[in-house]
């Protein structure tokens, strides 16, 4: 079935109610069965799945988890559970929950573990439910008509349940690059809510003598730390926040393997996850098209340093993806001192160009339209390549550039404490990125609060893309010359309403800006992830893990960015792990000219998604435009725009309306501003 979801859990309330929606649940593909059906006494797997009970018996979380561990213990009525990548011991688990008298105890002890973790919790007969800070485990909840309010990691999970329509006001913002806080939060279905990232969700039980149950109640638990520490101190923390991150995902996996691009990030990784000790590491790197790329040769340096004591193999061109060998089962006695290695360089011409079959988007339904929608076929060469090596769980760099990089908004905060420090680095970058002095000196200057930059962050006008200072709350985003008025009066009046009551993550604008652009690349990693679920891969990003951003926002600003050094913080506490060879690198490839080659060569697969187009029939997009842009890849509009955000709302809607039977439409003769489909899921 198109849009299968393969992984989820959900959180139901005790009472006859919950446990008939637990009956309703998804079926599993291997058994036909219902989550709920396929346990017994008080936690019990089945399948995949696995069902921890209330006291009373009935379901409390039902758990679909195709490779995310279910951890739990009940101690009397108190409960946890935790849902991640390793199994949590039971004595751990124990030393959690016991002593914790409340949320905030049992987040103490939290915090000294990888933050990689739902966490679903019972204290003093209250619920409560959480992801993570760096937003890659998130939190939903609706109302359901008969059972109250049930949660959920999964939105369309929720959708299903209660029937909920797909909001058009939601849709059209999904067709820009990127959502700001708090508008990513704006779920695709009415009437299903996501929970902030750094937020828990709440779930009372009813008051004693009543049978009313008080709504769910949002409660803050996360604080980013302050920049306080000197580089040296911070480096030692980050490292160590490294490698917990990377043992929790593959620590004690025999095959495990890497996307070793090149870069700063991948090639960190790949070194922590050898410290790991698995029998046997395969490396992926694809070559790229353009001639100057330095990936590769990076890539290749980084194996031959990595394998001077271990004797790797020579890294060959892999053209076709090979059955595992032999290599991985070496003896004792034969084996190297360290990991089995393995380099496979993918060949430039077999990586897809973006836009490569689209109709492989229908394989997942992820939680919302999501812009790395159209590079789903090349992320799916990899990781098959990667699975037919015969690896367990597959590491990426995901997430470093948000980290470590270094935002120039940054600066604006910096500014406030030493403005000489900032001036000096901002000078530097001015002169890297070719900003004006007088527009420079203005945005710094600048003091517009977070609610009116949101107001004004999406115009009708032409963004300049380069020599714009970028020192405010945000990039301000241009409304694309496809859309249709409706849809430019649905984006304009969301960004309005949310500006009306909206808060900054942080009061400091460069620290907002920097959570906020961590938090949006793990909205998008969790579509890598869904691919890697589908073809039975795990995929990992351990820079996503709470503990590396509390570790990367602690160090004090001029020693975490610089215009003179590249990812110095990343550099620094990869020393003595990765070689100093390696950390030399100053340089970042790009992939922009496969995404402008891939218009022309999938122009006709374009021009067949845009004859009856999803987005067109709902009055988002005008689809003549854009069949007319299929025919012409190179046209000044596709230079000036891009397109990849409307190609996967369309992609998204048409597996949204294929993942499970929908009931017949009725036309809604609200305002335009209010209008949503009524196609139930």
């Amino acid at each position: 079935m198109p849009g299968h979801l393969r992984d989820y859990f959900v959180v139901l309330p005790d009472s006859a109610a919950g446990a008939a929606v637990a009956g309703r649940l998804p079926v599993r593909e291997s058994t036909g069965r219902s989550a709920a059906q396929e346990s017994t006494g008080p936690a019990a797997a089945g399948g995949d799945g696995l069902t921890v009970l209330h006291p009373s018996g009935r379901p409390w979380v039902v758990a679909r988890t195709a490779f995310r561990e279910v951890s739990h213990l009940r101690r009397g009525d108190d409960a946890l559970v935790l849902i991640g990548p390793d199994r949590v011991p039971e004595s751990v688990l124990a030393g959690l929950l016991e002593g914790a008298r409340d949320r905030a105890g049992l987040e103490r002890r939290l915090a000294r573990r990888p933050g990689l973790h739902h966490v679903i919790a019972r204290l003093s007969g209250q619920t409560w439910i959480r992801g993570t800070a760096s937003g890659l485990r998130r939190i939903y909840h609706a109302r359901h008509p008969e059972a109250g309010t049930i949660a959920s990691d999964r939105p369309a999970v929720l959708a299903r349940l209660i029937h909920a329509p797909l909001d058009d006001g939601a849709l059209a913002l999904r067709m820009l690059d990127f959502l700001p806080h708090p508008l990513s939060r704006r779920v695709v279905w009415r009437g299903v809510h996501e929970t902030g990232a750094g937020y828990g969700l709440a779930l009372p039980v009813a008051a004693p003598g009543t049978a009313a149950v008080p709504g769910p109640a949002e409660y803050r638990w996360w604080e980013p730390p302050a920049p306080e520490l000197p580089l040296a101190e911070g480096a030692r923390v980050l490292g160590e926040a490294i490698a917990a991150s990377v043992r929790a995902h593959v620590g004690g996996h025999d095959r495990i393997s890497c996307e070793l691009s090149g870069g700063l990030d991948s090639t960190a990784l790949t070194f922590a996850a050898r410290a790991t000790g698995p029998r046997r590491l395969s490396l992926l790197t694809v070559a790229a098209r353009d001639r100057y790329s330095e990936d590769e040769t990076w890539a290749r340096r980084a194996v031959e340093l990595a394998g001077q004591d271990d004797h790797p193999k020579q890294s060959a061109p892999d053209r076709h993806a090979d059955e595992p060998t032999a290599a991985g089962r070496s003896t004792t006695a034969d084996r190297p001192a360290g990991p089995d290695l393995e380099h496979r360089v993918i060949p430039a011409d077999d990586a897809p160009y973006f836009y490569a079959d689209l109709a492989s988007c229908a394989a997942e339904l992820n939680d919302e339209p999501l812009p790395v929608a159209p590079g789903r076929a090349r992320a799916e060469l990899l990781l098959g390549r990667a699975r037919a090596t015969g690896s367990r769980y597959h590491l990426t760099g995901y997430g470093g550039d948000e980290l470590f990089l270094g935002l120039p908004h940054a600066y604006q905060d910096l500014f406030h404490g030493n403005p000489f420090t900032a001036w000096n680095h901002l000078g530097g970058l001015r002169h890297q990125l070719g900003w004006p002095l007088l527009p420079t000196v203005k945005a710094l200057l600048n003091r517009s609060s977070f609610p009116r930059w949101l107001a004004g962050a999406v115009t009708a006008e032409a963004q300049p893309v380069a020599r714009t200072p970028l020192l405010s709350w945000g990039v301000r985003q241009s409304l694309r010359p496809w859309f249709t008025e409706l849809a430019n009066s649905l984006i304009v009046e969301e960004f309005r309403a949310a500006a009306e009551h909206a808060e900054p993550i942080d009061p400091w604008r460069g620290r907002h800006v920097d959570i906020d652009a961590v938090r949006m690349g793990a909205r998008h990693f969790q579509a890598m992830e869904d691919i890697g679920t589908t073809i039975g891969l795990p995929v990992a990003a351990p820079f996503y893990d709470d503990r590396v951003l509390e570790a990367t926002l602690a160090v004090r600003l001029p020693d975490r960015i610089s215009p003179w050094r590249y990812k110095p913080l990343l550099v620094e506490a990869m020393r003595g792990v990765v070689p100093d060879a390696l950390l030399a690198r100053t340089t970042k490839d790009h992939m922009s000219s496969d995404e402008h080659q891939g218009l022309r060569e999938h122009g006709p697969e374009l021009a067949e998604l845009w004859t009856g187009s999803r987005l067109a029939e709902r009055g988002l997009v005008d689809g003549r435009q854009l069949l007319r842009l299929a025919a012409e890849p190179f046209s000044p509009v596709l230079v000036e725009h891009s397109i990849s955000s409307t190609v996967a709302g369309e992609t998204w809607l048409r597996t949204a309306e294929n993942a499970w039977p929908t009931a017949p439409s009725r036309s809604d003769s609200t305002s335009p501003l209010t209008r949503t489909s009524e196609a139930i899921l």
